[in-house]
């Protein structure tokens, strides 16, 4: 093996707040530094921040246009779930895992928290970690047959109305078969780990990562029947914008968008590519459900006499 191969390479992808991000991504480079690992990064400016003028540092700037990802071991990110699924734009064509550390709020697909990453970039470096493939979906429009776009989704691909006065009249359709139709806002078509994403504000239902399983979940519909549905990984949805309705826009992660016409149809199928994941600990999904939303776990009689035992002793 050559020298080159056996240089290990890790991509950072921060929030683009850099006021936030300053500190936790000049430790990350420092350490990896220290450690022999060399650093790339996505443009000039993160570099700068990593890199200060007077520092001998490797840190190797590779725009995402040319596949920053491949041929390294990992993608590391610094911020939250909007963060990671820009990395995992970068990472699923090179089939590198993605390491998140929470910078943001709830980062339920970040692995770490921030007052842990002196530990998860330890982990690192001796290369301590599992990796998780997770489904993904993809999803094409098509308008009287022909291909107009495609993309693909790790949480959800939602189509909404694209004006706030106008509603979405939408058809739904599984596996070539119509189930119902409605005015709505927007119906997501989520992926298990996008069940506790933006399709779990819309009412739908918490889905173990592990389940291959669609879902489909209508927001605000105005309809008897607009029950979140869970259909087979093998199932084809399609979602169809109503030729005599107002046009729509498809929105993929938050960050891929389609305009969408009247009579456009929207297909959401099982990805043919993961996205990988790096886990540090192991455990039930069970405990990040509880911990990243803070679920009661105690009874309410615990809690309430608890509470009154800390109110007496107050006295």
């Amino acid at each position: 093996m050559n020298a080159e191969r056996e240089q290990r390479e890790v991509l950072l992808v921060v929030h683009p707040d850099r006021d936030t991000t300053r500190g936790a991504a000049r430790e990350v480079a420092v350490r990896l530094a220290a450690a022999g690992i060399w650093l790339r990064v996505i443009d000039e400016e993160v570099r700068r921040l990593v890199e200060p003028e007077d520092a001998d540092m490797p840190c190797t700037v590779v725009a995402p246009e040319e596949n920053p990802a491949k041929g390294v071991e990992l993608v590391l990110v610094l911020g939250g779930d909007g963060t990671l699924l820009r990395a995992a734009e970068l990472a699923r064509p090179a089939g590198v895992p993605v390491l998140g550390v929470n910078l943001g709020r709830v980062g339920f697909l970040t692995e770490a928290d921030s007052d842990a990453l002196a530990d998860t970039v330890d982990r690192v470096v001796a290369g301590r970690y599992r990796i998780e493939e997770r489904m993904t979906i993809d999803v094409a429009v098509t308008l009287d047959g022909k291909p107009i776009a495609e993309t693909w989704a790790l949480n959800e691909a939602s189509v909404e109305k694209s004006s706030r006065e106008r509603i979405l009249d939408a058809l739904i359709e599984v596996d070539g078969r119509p189930v119902s139709s409605f005015g709505c806002d927007g119906v997501l078509c989520s992926t298990p780990t996008g069940s506790t994403a933006y399709a779990f504000s819309a009412g739908g239902p918490v889905v173990w990562p592990d389940v291959e399983a669609l879902l489909v979940v209508p927001s605000n519909a105005h309809a008897m029947f607009s029950r979140p549905l869970v259909v087979s990984r093998s199932s084809v949805i399609t979602v169809q914008v109503d030729p005599d309705g107002s046009p729509a826009v498809l929105t993929c992660d938050g960050l891929r968008h389609v305009e969408l016409e009247p009579g456009m149809r929207v297909r959401v199928v099982a990805g043919s590519v993961p996205v990988r994941l790096a886990h540090l600990w192991d455990g039930p999904f069970t405990d990040r459900l509880v911990h990243k939303f803070a679920l009661p776990v105690k009874s309410w009689r615990e809690r309430h006499d608890r509470r009154g035992k800390r109110d007496a002793e107050s006295f």
